[in-house]
């Protein structure tokens, strides 16, 4: 836009120069004929001027040629102005005038209403007849030239100009954009290898950079170590708070076993709860700590297959049989630890409840978005147990093992991702859960 403002306001300077110095050079044309035809006038007896063929000029000559000269009397008894042949039988009609350097230049009104440029002055001349010779008479040297010269001659100039500054313009509109596309390619590889390491496929900022653009890729890079240094450490941190915690609490538990009674049986109790609270709120932050991380990739069927794997020996006895349906390209943007606590957690939970079958089923929703399907043919739920469970971990059955709080964890860490957990009826007849979670294209 710039660049397209910048020729406009060029062109418009420019034709105005151009129009300035043609309209120049057509005054001093004019000038140099009405200097001319002043030095040939020769002044009569009778206080006459005549020019005697000393001034002449074929455009003069040539009827209704656009060039014209007048020479016309002033004052009491003036006679018919003398005429260029050009002029036939009319005269120069004078619109408006203005005086420079004692020479006047107007405009007027030519034969066929031809638009005038005109440039005049008076001039004394002597009566011959007088014997002192000093009466005189003023007379009005006329020359006239037709404008439309001097328009055709800027209107021939602004179209080449207009057409010089469209290729002009287009070569310059070329140039920056080719400027702009080529300028801008590094970022654009800097972006795409962004995005790579946010999708999980590169870990860090590959590729040879420009000098301009490498110190940011390399910032980017120690920013990217850093990020995950801080993820790391986090995670250790999380793993001792869970081992110094669970140790004191299975401590107590133990000592309150060995001494039975109301008061052993209410520590025991106490123990469970901030033990179940201890895991809910531990695999949260550990979770938190992994969403922010970037290049986090997993492929979803090893994990699913690996867990339908464990579960199935560990409920060999009950017989139950875990069918899976998933793609093999089904990848989940985010830690594997985190896919494999939500995806065993519902597993887990379905294997407990099922009466002999469990359906397991990966798929892509959206461009990015997955989803895991996770159903049984237990008993299932009803309505207002459905609402009682996963947010609350509250607990509809204390015979079948577990903290109750497998749902609570599951949802939390799918929110943290961006995900949802969604619960109902499977087809079989028991429960289903419903689990969202970002993907990799």
């Amino acid at each position: 836009m710039w660049t397209i403002l910048g020729l406009v306001v060029g062109g418009f300077i420019l034709s105005g120069v151009f129009r300035s110095s043609v309209e120049s050079d057509f005054d001093a044309r004019l000038k140099f004929d009405l200097d001319g035809m002043i030095a040939a006038a020769e002044p009569g007896p009778a206080g006459q001027v005549s020019l005697r063929g000393r001034f002449t000029d074929p455009r003069f000559e040539r009827v209704y040629s656009g060039w014209y000269w007048q020479i016309a009397p002033e004052g009491k008894g003036a006679s018919l102005p003398q005429i260029s042949r050009s002029l036939w039988d009319h005269t120069i009609k004078v619109t408006d005038t203005l005086t420079r350097n004692g020479v006047e230049w107007s405009h007027g009104e030519g034969p066929e209403g031809q638009r005038l440029r005109i440039v005049s002055r008076q001039v004394k001349f002597p009566i011959a007849d007088t014997p002192s010779l000093k009466d005189t008479r003023d007379y009005r040297f006329l020359v006239a030239g037709d404008s439309t010269q001097v328009e055709d001659e800027v209107a021939d100039f602004n179209e080449t100009l207009l057409w010089s500054f469209v290729v002009l313009g287009m070569g310059l509109i070329g140039g920056i954009f080719i400027q702009v596309r080529v300028g801008l390619l590094p970022l654009r590889q800097l972006r795409k290898a962004l995005a790579r390491i946010r999708d999980g496929r590169a870990r860090k900022l590959d590729g040879r950079f420009p000098r301009e653009i490498a110190p940011l890729a390399s910032e980017l890079n120690g920013l990217i170590e850093h990020n995950a240094e801080v993820v790391a450490r986090a995670r250790t941190h999380v793993s001792n708070l869970a081992h110094f915690l669970k140790t004191p609490l299975s401590v107590i538990t133990t000592e309150a076993s060995a001494q039975p009674g109301p008061l052993a049986d209410s520590v025991i109790k106490q123990v469970g709860t901030m033990r179940r609270q201890v895991d809910h709120y531990l695999a949260r932050a550990r979770a938190a700590g992994a969403v922010n991380a970037l290049g986090n990739r997993t492929e979803v069927s090893p994990v699913i297959e690996d867990l339908a794997r464990v579960l199935g020996r560990i409920h060999v006895e009950r017989g139950i049989t875990i069918a899976l349906e998933h793609p093999n390209s089904l990848c989940f943007r985010g830690e594997r630890q985190d896919l494999e606590e939500m995806a065993g957690n519902l597993m887990d939970n379905a294997c407990k409840w099922a009466q002999s079958r469990v359906a397991v089923s990966a798929r892509s929703i959206s461009g990015t978005l997955l989803e895991i399907v996770v159903g049984d043919d237990g008993p299932g739920l009803s309505l207002d147990e459905l609402s009682r469970i996963g947010e609350r971990g509250e607990r509809l059955d204390e015979s079948i093992p577990g903290s109750g709080l497998g749902l609570a964890i599951v949802r939390d860490i799918a929110r943290l991702y961006g995900g949802s957990l969604s619960l109902g009826r499977s087809s079989m007849g028991g429960f289903e859960a419903r689990l969202a979670l970002p993907a990799i294209i």
